[in-house]
C-alpha cells in the first residue's frame, strides 16, 4: 500500500498503480484540521442541478450526460461549500480548468482520494466516494463549471406570494399565546417549523417553509416572524393570526442564510432584508408584504489582496440600533457593509474592510458594537455601529463559530463577549468595555478549555450565571451528545458536562446536542437533540440554576429540530 506522503513526494510518479489501490482500506490524515472543520465546510448547497448551464471543454477527458449530472450532484452535495459553486475558490482552492486540465486526471484522482493537511476531505479513502466516483469527479473538474442561472427582480416576484394583504390583517393580537415566551424550532428535514409554547412546553403549530431553516428574526414589533431556508425562500408568519400562519412568502435566490427586520426608531417593521449565497447579493423588501425593492450586488474585489472574486456570498445581517442600516457581511471579500435604507432609490452603502470569510455574529452587551467571526481568517472583527468604522480585529481559535455569541460580565476582567471554535477546543473570552476597562477592550483576556473542537453555539442570558459551549460536530459521540457548562463566578475550575442526549431518551441516532437557547425569563435552557430524519430527536429543557432536567418534549412531528428562537430574546437580541 502506498504511503500518502510517498506519494505526494515522488511528484505522483506512481499515479499509474492507483487504480488498484484499494481506498477503502487506505487512510489519510490531514494535520490541524479537524473532523468538526471538515463537517462544517462539507454542507452541502441547495441549487437543483438541473439549474445549471452545462459546457463541455473540448481538451478535457469525455464526460458522458449521466455521468454529468451525478458529478454535479456530487460537487454541489460535497464540494461547492468550501471551492464555491463557480469553482473560483472560497476557503478552498480554486478549481477552473486553467488549474485542473493541466495536472490531468490522474494528478486529481489524489486529491480527492486522499485530501491534503490544508483541509481537503479525504473523500476516497474515507468511504465517502467510491473508486468510479473519484475517477468521475477528477474528469468532470477539468471541464468548465456549470453555471446557475441569476437571479434578479424578475424572477423574485415570479415567486412573490401574499397570502394575507396587510389591511386584512388583525388589528390586535386573536390568540391566548405568550408569545415573548414562543419558540420558533427548525424542522430541517421536514423543510418545517415548529412553534412551541415556552410555558406548556406543546407545539403550538408546524407550519410549512422553505428547507432547513437557517434562522428564525423577529420583526421590531415582536408581531412577525422571518425564516429563511438554505433554499432561499422566506415564509413571514404573523403571530397575531388566532393561529401563526404564513401571510406572505418569496424566493430571493437559490441558495440563503439570513434574514433581518429595519429596528431602527421611525423605521420598526418597515423593510426585512435577505441575503444570498447564489447569487451573490442582498434584497431589500417591503416589511408587511416582502415586496422585493432594492437588490444590491456584492460581486468585487477581496480586502488584502484586492483581487476581484465572482462568488462573494452574503453571511449574517444584523440591524443598526443607531442608525437606519443593515449590517451586512460578505464572506469572501471580507467586507462589511453597512446599508443605509432612508432613501432606498439614493442608497448609500459605507463599505468597512475586515478580513475574509465573515460568517457569524451578534451584538456586545451594550448593542453598539457589533462582533462578527471571519472564521476561515481566526479572526473576529469588531464594527463601531454608531460611528461606522472597524472598532478591532482580534486574533482568536481555530475557526470561530459563535452563533450570535455570549455576553456576561466576567469577575475579573468586566464585559465580555464569547466565542467556540469549530476547529479547536478553546473557548475566547474578548473585553467589550472600551470605557469602563479599556485595558481589555477588544483582546481575548481568558481562553477556556472546553470538550472538544465542533463547537457551533454558546449561550448564556443576563440573569444566568451558567456558561453553555455545544460540540454538535464533534466527531466523538461521547462529547457530541453531551454539552459542556461553566460557572461565570468560577471559570478557572473548567467545565462540568451534564448528558443530555441521554436525558432525552430517544433511543438509536446521531443524537447531536445544538444550540442552547433561553426562555424569556432566562431560568431555563432548551436543548436540540438532533438525529437524522427517520430516528426519533426530541427539545431537552433544563433549569438553569440547578442545572437539572425539567422537561423532554417529544412528538412524530419533531423530525431533525436544529436552530430554535425564543421570540422575545430574537427580537431583543438578548444573549
Amino acid at each position: 500500500m502506498f504511503s500518502r506522503k510517498l506519494v505526494l513526494a515522488a511528484g505522483f510518479s506512481l499515479l499509474a498503480a492507483l487504480p488498484v489501490l484499494s481506498f477503502a482500506q487506505a487512510k489519510a490524515d490531514h494535520p490541524g484540521v479537524t473532523p468538526g472543520d471538515l463537517r462544517y465546510k462539507g454542507a452541502p448547497v441547495q441549487i437543483k442541478p438541473e439549474e445549471f448551464k452545462e459546457t463541455i471543454t473540448p481538451k478535457a477527458p469525455p464526460v458522458s450526460p449521466e455521468e454529468f449530472a451525478r458529478a454535479k450532484q456530487i460537487y454541489f452535495e460535497r464540494c461547492a461549500g468550501c471551492h464555491g459553486v463557480l469553482r473560483k475558490g472560497a476557503t478552498g482552492k480554486p478549481l477552473t480548468p486553467d488549474i485542473t486540465l493541466p495536472k490531468g486526471t490522474e494528478y486529481l484522482k489524489v486529491f480527492i482520494a486522499y485530501g491534503t493537511p490544508g483541509g481537503m476531505p479525504n473523500w476516497g479513502t474515507s468511504g465517502e466516494l467510491s473508486e468510479k466516483d473519484v475517477d468521475l469527479m477528477a474528469r468532470f473538474l477539468q471541464h468548465e463549471p456549470p453555471i446557475p442561472p441569476e437571479y434578479g427582480l424578475k424572477e423574485m416576484k415570479a415567486t412573490w406570494k401574499v397570502h394575507v394583504p396587510a389591511d386584512k390583517r388583525p388589528a390586535k393580537k386573536m390568540n391566548k399565546l405568550n408569545l415573548e415566551n414562543l419558540f420558533s424550532v427548525t424542522l430541517r428535514d421536514a423543510g418545517e417549523i415548529a412553534l412551541i409554547d415556552g410555558d406548556s412546553k406543546k407545539i403550538v403549530s408546524i407550519i410549512k417553509t422553505g428547507y432547513a431553516v437557517h434562522i428564525s428574526r423577529m420583526s421590531a414589533s415582536g408581531r412577525y416572524l422571518f425564516v429563511i431556508g438554505r433554499d432561499a425562500k422566506i415564509d413571514m408568519i404573523d403571530l397575531w393570526l388566532e393561529k401563526p400562519a404564513v401571510v406572505a412568502e418569496i424566493k430571493v435566490g437559490l441558495e440563503a442564510r439570513s434574514v433581518e427586520t429595519s429596528k431602527y426608531k421611525g423605521f420598526e417593521d418597515k423593510y426585512a432584508v435577505a441575503g444570498t449565497y447564489w447569487p451573490p447579493q442582498f434584497v431589500i423588501m417591503n416589511g408587511d408584504t416582502l415586496e422585493p425593492l432594492k437588490i444590491v450586488g456584492t460581486r468585487g474585489m477581496t480586502v488584502g489582496e484586492q483581487e476581484y472574486h465572482p462568488e462573494p456570498r452574503v453571511a449574517a445581517i444584523v440591524a443598526n440600533h443607531h442608525k437606519p442600516e443593515f449590517v451586512v457581511n460578505v464572506k469572501e471579500t471580507g467586507k462589511v457593509l453597512m446599508a443605509n435604507y432612508a432613501d432606498l432609490n439614493n442608497l448609500k452603502i459605507t463599505e468597512i474592510a475586515t478580513a475574509r470569510f465573515l460568517h457569524d455574529g451578534g451584538w456586545e452587551s451594550s448593542q453598539r458594537y457589533v462582533m462578527m467571526a471571519a472564521n476561515q481568517s481566526d479572526k473576529i472583527v469588531v464594527i463601531d455601529t454608531k460611528v461606522g468604522k472597524l472598532e478591532a480585529i482580534v486574533p482568536v481559535g481555530k475557526i470561530p463559530h459563535p452563533g450570535r455569541g455570549a455576553n456576561f460580565k466576567h469577575p475579573k476582567f468586566g464585559p465580555v463577549w464569547a466565542t467556540g471554535h469549530l476547529g479547536d477546543e478553546t473557548i475566547s473570552l474578548i473585553g467589550t468595555d472600551p470605557k469602563g476597562n479599556k485595558q481589555n477592550a477588544w483582546k481575548v483576556v481568558q481562553t477556556l478549555k472546553g470538550q472538544g473542537g465542533g463547537s457551533v453555539f454558546i449561550k448564556t442570558h443576563p440573569k444566568s450565571k451558567n456558561l453553555w459551549v455545544d460540540t454538535t460536530l464533534n466527531p466523538d459521540a461521547a462529547i457530541s451528545q453531551t454539552i459542556a457548562v461553566f460557572d461565570i463566578n468560577n471559570l478557572d475550575k473548567g467545565y462540568a458536562t451534564l448528558p443530555i442526549a441521554e436525558w432525552a431518551g430517544v433511543g438509536e441516532g446521531a443524537k447531536r446536542v445544538l444550540q442552547p437557547e433561553y426562555n424569556k425569563a432566562g431560568d431555563e435552557v432548551w436543548f436540540s437533540v438532533w438525529s437524522a430524519k427517520n430516528q426519533q430527536s426530541a427539545i431537552v429543557v433544563v433549569d438553569d440554576k440547578t442545572r437539572k432536567l425539567k422537561a423532554v418534549i417529544k412528538d412524530k412531528a419533531l423530525i431533525t429540530p436544529t436552530g430554535k428562537f425564543n421570540v422575545y430574546n430574537t427580537q431583543k437580541d438578548v444573549y
